[in-house]
């Protein structure tokens, strides 16, 4: 599952049961840290996750600030509640690109507002999936 974790919101994403695409699933307003990760607690089961791919917000020049260490302590926090595996993907620019594709769909703002979330957790999902396929290809004549 890709989580884009947002100041208001976070952004879920599922991939196929082959690791191969990335879907948006959904996006969640933000409330209380329980409910958060009780949300993505409850879809993980649902969906037999097996690992959580959490979007990195780094700043342009790799460096962390503060949004990366409210990232992490979200995870370290979670983790006592939710115990699946949890990777981190650099999520630069994700959001642009989920933006600028809604852009050249002539997606309505408001349309936009619903979907960036949900759509910038399947763009780093996708990422990380495409990375996993280069470092284990898939035999010839499989799946």
């Amino acid at each position: 599952m890709g989580v884009d974790l947002g100041t208001r919101t976070i952004g879920l994403a599922l991939s196929d049961i082959e690791l191969r695409i990335a879907t948006p699933l959904e996006t969640i307003k933000r409330t209380k840290h329980r409910a958060d990760v009780g949300r993505i607690a409850a879809l993980s089961e649902k969906f037999g996750v097996g690992g959580l791919v959490f979007g990195l917000p780094l700043n342009m020049d790799g460096s962390a600030g503060p949004r990366v260490q409210s990232t992490r302590a979200f995870v370290r926090n979670m983790q006592p509640l939710l115990a699946l595996p949890v990777l981190f993907w650099d999520e630069r620019l994700s959001t642009v690109a989920v933006t600028r594709t809604l852009l050249d769909a002539d997606t309505s703002r408001a349309r936009r507002a619903e979907l960036v979330d949900k759509m910038a957790a399947a763009y780093l999902l996708q990422g990380a999936l495409d990375r996993l396929a280069r470092i284990h290809p898939t035999p010839e004549g499989e799946g």
